[in-house]
């Protein structure tokens, strides 16, 4: 007995882009806002990102709908830097003159290492030391999972991630 198999493609009646599938050049976004007083993005979230606006140019079709002119296609998220209250020379001065005490870790919220450092005068000095080494290399930061705020002229660390979607502007 033979068996006749039969093989059905069904095809979408049309095949809609997603905005925010677009290639780069077929859209552009809005610069990001920079808050004055803490040197960063304003609004970033928790998660460290930011939704921005972004417009597709003028003839180019995505969900369906031909855009003109200026109009919202989508919202782009990027990363951003999360900042909080807490200052990088009020912690690394704190961590200087007081950390055998563990001010400096109550200040960052850390009030089980403080209250640790408090008893034991900063393990004999040696989490003194560390902590200055850490919070000057930012490595140590606050408990809120914050960046610290920072003047405009202080030395930010900031770790650049390459990866597919990085665009790099040319010099």
């Amino acid at each position: 007995m033979r068996q006749r198999y039969v093989l059905t493609i069904l095809l979408p009646l049309t095949l809609a882009l997603q905005c925010d599938e677009l290639l780069l050049g077929q859209f552009h976004c809005d610069q990001p806002e920079i808050d004055i007083t803490t040197q960063a993005i304003k609004d970033c979230n928790k998660n460290k990102t930011v939704n921005i606006r972004c417009y597709p140019v003028n003839n180019i079709q995505c969900e369906g709908v031909q855009f003109q002119n200026n109009t919202i296609g989508f919202y782009k998220e990027i990363s951003c830097k999360f900042v909080g209250s807490k200052s990088f020379k009020v912690s690394l001065l704190l961590s200087i003159f007081l950390g055998v005490f563990g001010i400096d870790r109550f200040y960052l919220g850390y009030p089980a290492i403080g209250l640790f450092k408090l008893c034991t005068l900063g393990f004999f000095m040696i989490f003194q030391f560390i902590d200055v080494i850490l919070i000057a290399t930012q490595a140590l930061k606050p408990a809120d999972g914050s960046d610290y705020y920072m003047d405009y002229f202080d030395h930010r660390i900031i770790h650049i991630n390459k990866n597919n979607n990085t665009y790099w502007l040319p010099p």
